[in-house]
């Protein structure tokens, strides 16, 4: 065996498990929330959505995983090189923006222990506490990591493919709704929240952080980088396909009765599983919600002290137990405080901004040299597609601000 063959596995694995960390970090508590109250509203219509959410994901991630691997440099850093302290700015939004989605994702968590076996609420803060900064404290925590993102992942894809099978969603309409959505202009807010969801803030930079720390960069692994970019698209966008199909199939079965119970009910995911199947449905729920809650605890929390961690030594030399205590901190405020609303709705309006910000500085670094290189070309076609992107983002981002706002009067 040549000595580059180990060198290649290692980088494959690192290059997967990125992958799975960012899909993983995707598939969220809100992710569940959001995709099926905006198919309990929009119907048919959001398979127009979906679709669109995912081609504007990959677009986005492609642009900065690739401009982050082959410049070595991660996102902060760019930043900085490219206007001196909006690192800083842009690390101090995405550090609040995770922290309080893991303030919301350990009661997700759980919320789905609850689901499953009943477990009080307070006992399922700290179990779910505990497995994720363990996770972080073990031996080799890397591949822990990636491994328990690559489990917990799978096993919510199946849960969520069982529970498609179940509800059995006409295809028919779905197609209908792909190809002629009622109302275009109408399914902007869903569209913007969606990828928000699954790009915005935090989300953008966990896998490409994560090549970064384990010494991944360069044109020669821009291949690579690229295809982990589309496996975790992939992943993400299987997933928001498959949430959508389950609630579409109760919403189709059950009529305007079951899309009013969906989108009336305290958490919407969980009367469409409740709606679709039973007890069993809820026990599926609550598996899927604890999984999707473990993981997003992990990506939420490694990518908000990835970004300190170059700007202060001290977290750099400290990074797991900086993480610990971003985790722990978490715990205690939803155990004290509760479901935080305030903050996530702020944390919201702040991803709506991160993500245009984020990607359109990312796009002017193109243009130095000195961070990509002097051979480097960025694909004409990412350039411009990015650009729209990051256009449509801040259009809506302003357009999304006073109703925001308007729930604190």
């Amino acid at each position: 065996m040549s000595q580059l063959e180990p060198e290649q596995k290692r980088i494959r694995a690192a290059l997967i498990g990125a992958a799975f960390m960012t899909g993983a970090s995707s598939i969220g508590p809100g992710f569940m929330v959001q995709t099926s109250l905006f198919t309990a509203q929009y119907g048919q219509s959001l398979a127009a959505v979906v679709v669109a959410m995912i081609v504007m994901d990959t677009i986005a991630k492609l642009n900065i995983w690739s401009i982050l691997g082959i410049s070595g440099l991660r996102g902060q850093e760019l930043a900085n090189r490219v206007l001196p302290g909006s690192g800083n700015v842009i690390a101090i939004l995405v550090t609040f923006g995770g922290f309080t989605f893991a303030i919301g994702n350990v009661g997700g968590a759980a919320l789905g222990l609850n689901a499953v076996c009943g477990l009080p609420l307070q006992a399922g803060y700290l179990i779910s506490c505990g497995l994720a900064v363990s996770l972080f404290l073990i031996k080799n925590a890397s591949n822990g990591i990636n491994r328990a993102s690559q489990v917990l992942s799978v096993m919510v894809l199946v849960i969520l493919l069982i529970m498609a099978f179940q509800t059995h969603p006409p295809m028919n309409r779905v197609a209908d709704g792909l190809l002629s959505p009622e109302q275009p202009l109408s399914l902007l807010v869903p569209l913007i929240t969606l990828l928000g969801g699954s790009t915005g803030g935090y989300i953008a930079y966990t896998g490409a952080h994560r090549f970064l720390d384990a010494g991944i960069s360069g044109r020669e692994n821009l291949r690579g980088i690229q295809k982990s970019t589309l496996l975790t698209c992939g992943i993400t966008g299987l997933s928001r396909i498959l949430i959508f199909l389950v609630v579409f199939g109760v919403c189709a079965a059950g009529g305007q009765a079951a899309s009013s119970a969906i989108e009336a009910a305290e958490n919407p995911a969980a009367q469409a599983f409740l709606l679709g199947a039973g007890e069993l449905g809820s026990r599926l729920f609550g598996v899927a919600l604890f999984c999707a809650g473990i993981t997003t605890i992990i990506g939420s929390s490694y990518t908000s002290v990835s970004f300190l961690k170059t700007l202060y030594p001290v977290v750099g030399r400290n990074e797991k137990w900086f993480i610990t205590g971003f985790i722990v901190l978490a715990t205690i405020l939803i155990a004290t405080i509760g479901k935080a609303t305030a903050l996530l709705v702020i944390a919201g309006v702040i991803n709506g901004f991160v993500l245009p910000l984020t990607l359109a500085i990312t796009l002017w670094s193109i243009r130095d040299k000195s961070i990509v290189g002097e051979e480097y070309r960025h694909s004409r076609v990412l350039t411009v597609t990015g650009i729209v992107i990051t256009a449509i983002t801040t259009y809506a981002a302003f357009r999304a601000l006073p109703s925001s706002l308007a729930m604190f009067y």
